[in-house]
């Protein structure tokens, strides 16, 4: 593993927990995350057999910087940290937001560690190769134009990422910033619920999230030839921060997913779930 990973490990002890689960954290969070802390009721966890392993990604919270971090990288100290830990040799993989792309690289790079499910909460789909055109460019328009200058910058010129984010003169990325336009009705609810204005660094999270992938997803061929492990994409009809489109796209051309739309929802609606 690179630098210093800070973790909390929630619910049930590992010793006897019938469910070992790996959840990631989006943007503007850490180890935590409110999804885990507030969304899932202690008796749900205790009933359930619950044992969850949350964790700072680098630069986030307390944990150190991985300058070098790539998909391929990260997915392999889950699984280092996984080990370490003693928690089997099976999990589950649950990404929120952004936190997602480490569940398309776990799938990628270590699905033989994957347990029964794999739920994957609203993909960041970034540009994928695979994707129509026209769909890919309905998608880009639909941002914020202050978020389309923010994916060009970590796309095509990666090295001013942190500079764009912090400078002054034109506004930054959306998500960054708390731009309100960028969220559904049901989303400004949560927020004043749950977040605060702490900014975390956001900025290697961009650009492992919105840079060139060592693949694309829409290429992967199911890692579970026999229906061993089932895989779930759910996605709010709502939801401003990434394009329900382009993931009904995916689901069809993935039919192996399991794709779960919410009617109403937007980007946080996992935190309503208690």
């Amino acid at each position: 593993m690179e630098g210093i990973w800070l973790y909390k490990e929630h619910g049930v002890p590992a010793q006897v927990a019938k469910y070992k689960i790996f959840f990631v954290h989006g943007l503007s969070a850490c180890r935590h995350s409110p999804v885990i802390l507030k969304s899932l009721p202690q008796e749900f966890i205790e009933e359930l057999g619950l044992h969850i392993l949350s964790f700072d990604k680098p630069s986030y919270g307390e944990s150190g910087p991985h300058p070098k971090q790539t998909l391929k990288s990260l997915a392999l100290d889950i699984e280092e940290l996984v080990d370490q830990l003693e928690l089997g040799s099976k999990f589950y993989v649950i990404g929120y937001s952004i936190g997602s792309h480490l569940v398309w690289g776990c799938l990628k790079y270590i699905p033989h560690r994957s347990s029964t499910t794999c739920a994957n909460y609203q993909l960041l789909v970034g540009r994928w190769q695979g994707l129509p055109p026209k769909l890919s460019t309905e998608a880009y328009y639909k941002q914020l134009p202050q978020d389309q200058w923010t994916v060009r910058v970590v796309h095509y010129i990666p090295w001013l990422t942190y500079l764009w984010n912090t400078q002054k003169w034109f506004p930054a990325l959306s998500a960054v910033t708390g731009n309100p336009d960028i969220f559904s009705r049901q989303d400004l609810e949560i927020m004043h619920m749950y977040f605060s204005k702490e900014n975390l660094n956001l900025h290697r999270t961009l650009l492992v999230g919105f840079g060139n992938w060592e693949f694309s997803p829409i290429d992967l061929e199911n890692p579970f030839s026999n229906n061993e492990v089932s895989i779930h994409l759910w996605q709010g009809d709502e939801d401003k921060l990434v394009d329900v489109e382009s993931q009904r796209f995916i689901a069809k051309k993935l039919p192996w997913i399991q794709y779960h739309e919410l009617l109403g929802a937007g980007h946080f609606f996992l935190m309503l779930l208690e």
